[in-house]
């Protein structure tokens, strides 16, 4: 049996899970239709997705076409959410991408699209609501080839588009041997003797479908079941099984973890090589990190739409695991994969978590170390000294859905005080910093001189070493190292250092005293508490010397609005600090591009309604980091011992060893 793990992605409210009940319907899945709105869908199973009708966390789901057993992985379509989707797209085989028919491409529509054809996933459009009134189709391929950037086929036409009893006719359009015939020889000398036949024209569609260069159409509607008999035949036909041997060595991602009844994590894992069976012991963790080891004490695998308990997993399949207690997302199972990518943005907001009155610290720690577990891009940021945690998130909605979930399923209730960019500083010279062993006014029985030096914009942080590596003990270049990037958490404004060379210039240590008949002298001896402590105190005066200079993310953005709106739009636009890069006029709309201050996005989405009577479209993304060139440079509150005060640093460290 071919297995296929399929994705379905879309912009939020167009109709994805409702998709994915009608696909579990129509293979005899299930017997009743959820309703998003009645909170009963199959895949939305968080009591705070099926109160709010939108999907937050991804959800696997299995149903058989024929021979052809399909992993559907429902996935949420609002962009506070896009990390779960990030964390999905590197197990697929295929995807449906679905579109409104009423509301058209919408802003995540396009970032989805591009994304899915950058890591070459071949994927299937289906377009939704056809059944509504104002459903479009002409007009909407139009704009879904032009707006996608894409080639694309449609699959059929409609008949009683915008009414109840809307229908899809499956057949390939007029259009389709002019689309295919661009990247295959043999159909354009068919197509220009005339001579294309159906089983010419549905290879090639197999065959680009699967290559990624071109995106068959289907149109219907989730809730009638319209074109959806003729989706399920696309998804048997035109996209790619998953490969795997199973008999090759073990390989799998993590994409999913989410804690058991008992507590217990539950790890979703793709394997893409080998067969992993009951009690097997494996290693897993990121790629070029520590490598962890633990044993699965059970396995299911998906199948008829529930979870079932095997003996093993094989290549291709996702499987549930349990038993790896230090697991998680992001992992590689047995032989690592490439480095994990993001193939998104991070998160470039932040805000401080306010316990409410009555609210257990000790809880509310447990309950965010948890979330964070599931979604690592949160991004918890202990202050001890404040006894604050702050929280990275992608918009207000995410801030929204942490707060019902620490209050729903950990009953701990918070607030938040207000969002604020997160802000990087970058170097602007070099400086250089240096202490020695057993010279006033080192306290510590070490030698440690750094150089910083700015690097390429996206480079991070490289550490390098103009030392002899025999000079002293590896675990005391590796304890520079690691307190190096450690520190450089936090630079001078309190925001993450980036894009610099850190290199060793100088380096020393007190080799191993002992008196006689006596054990090891720590006042005798350096250890590696020696480096830990020294080489923050080091690295932040190389870097006061080099200058540090504090950036803010810019989101490029993309307004489509009213030509004769434009008047009361670009003055609120400039007020925000957005910067218009180029204008262009589509009979009665203009097309604006240009960039703006991350901190300034929520307040142009609220306001643009009402600035554009109600037909504007905004649609940003992060871009980069520019320097911060207007009003007071952004400090951000430390939460470490602060090197920057050599006297309360020194004793903050002795008070931590006492």
């Amino acid at each position: 049996m071919h297995l296929l793990n399929l994705g379905i992605l879309a912009h939020v409210d167009a109709g994805k899970t409702s998709l994915t009940e009608r696909l579990l319907h129509s293979a005899g899945v299930i017997d009743e239709i959820g309703s998003v709105d009645d909170g009963n869908t199959r895949t939305d199973t968080l009591a705070l997705e099926r109160r709010r009708g939108i999907t937050i966390k991804s959800a696997v789901v299995s149903f058989p076409v024929d021979d052809v057993t399909v992993n559907l992985i429902d996935t949420p379509g609002h962009p506070d959410f896009i990390a779960e989707v990030e964390r999905v797209l590197g197990v697929l085989d295929g995807a449906v991408l679905v579109v409104s028919a009423v509301e058209g491409v919408q802003p995540q529509t396009r970032i989805l699209m591009r994304t899915l054809q950058r890591l070459r996933i071949p994927t299937l459009l289906f377009v939704n609501k056809i059944d509504r009134r104002g459903a479009r189709y002409d007009d909407l391929l139009s704009a879904i080839s032009e707006r996608l950037r894409a080639a694309v086929v449609p699959m059929g036409s409609v008949e009683g588009l915008g009414t109840r009893e809307a229908g899809f006719v499956p057949g390939l359009g007029p259009s389709a041997p002019a689309v295919l015939a661009e990247h295959d020889d043999e159909l354009l000398t068919a197509y220009v003797e005339n001579t294309v036949t159906y089983d010419l024209l549905r290879t090639a569609l197999a065959t680009q479908t699967r290559q990624v260069l071109v995106h068959p159409v289907y149109f219907g509607s989730a809730i009638t079941g319209a074109g959806v008999d003729a989706l399920i035949t696309g998804i048997k036909e035109l996209l790619p099984p998953a490969e795997g041997d199973p008999q090759g060595p073990l390989s799998g991602t993590v994409f999913k973890v989410e804690r058991g009844p008992a507590g217990e994590k539950v790890a979703y894992a793709r394997l893409f090589s080998g067969t992993l069976r009951t009690r097997d012991r494996i290693t897993f963790g990121d790629t070029g990190g520590i490598r962890e080891e633990g044993k699965v004490t059970a396995i299911s695998v998906f199948d008829h739409g529930t979870d079932v308990e095997r003996d093993c997993v094989p290549a291709g399949r996702i499987g549930r695991l349990r038993g790896l207690g230090e697991i998680r997302i992001g992992d590689s199972i047995g032989v690592p994969r490439k480095a994990v990518e993001h193939y998104f943005a991070p998160p470039t907001l932040e805000t401080v978590i306010v316990p409410g009155p009555d609210a257990d610290r000790r809880a509310l720690h447990l309950a965010l170390t948890q979330l964070a577990e599931q979604d690592p891009l949160i991004g918890l940021r202990q202050d001890e000294v404040r006894q604050e945690t702050a929280v990275s998130l992608y918009g207000e909605v995410q801030k929204e859905v942490i707060q019902a979930t620490l209050a729903d399923e950990f009953g701990v209730h918070v607030t938040f005080r207000e969002t604020t960019p997160l802000c990087v500083e970058r170097p602007i010279g070099t400086g250089s910093a240096v202490e020695f062993n057993k010279k006033d006014p080192n306290p510590f029985l070490a030698t440690v001189g750094l150089r910083v030096d700015p690097g390429p914009v996206g480079s991070g942080v490289r550490f390098g070493l103009e030392v002899e590596l025999g000079a002293m003990p590896y675990a005391f270049f590796k304890a520079v190292e690691d307190t190096v990037r450690e520190t450089l958490g936090q630079g001078l404004h309190g925001w993450r250092v980036t894009d610099c060379v850190v290199t060793m210039t100088h380096s020393g240590y007190s080799a191993r005293q002992s008196h006689a008949h006596q054990g090891f002298d720590k006042s005798m001896s350096s250890t590696g508490a020696d480096f830990r402590g020294l080489t923050p105190l080091v690295l932040v005066e190389a870097l006061r010397r080099a200058g540090s200079q504090v950036h803010e993310p810019m989101h490029r953005f993309r307004v489509e609005a009213p030509a004769d709106t434009l008047a009361a739009l670009l003055p609120v636009l400039a007020a925000l600090r957005a910067v218009p890069r180029t204008t262009e006029t589509h009979g009665s709309l203009c097309v604006l591009e240009g960039e703006v201050p991350a901190a300034q996005v929520h307040g142009l989405e609220r306001q643009l309604p009402g600035l554009t009577r109600g037909e504007g479209e905004w649609e940003s993304a992060f871009d980069h980091y520019a320097p911060v060139a207007h009003g007071t440079v952004p400090e951000r509150a430390r939460t470490d011992h602060n090197p920057l005060n050599r006297k309360e640093y020194l004793l903050n460290v002795a008070r931590r060893v006492a």
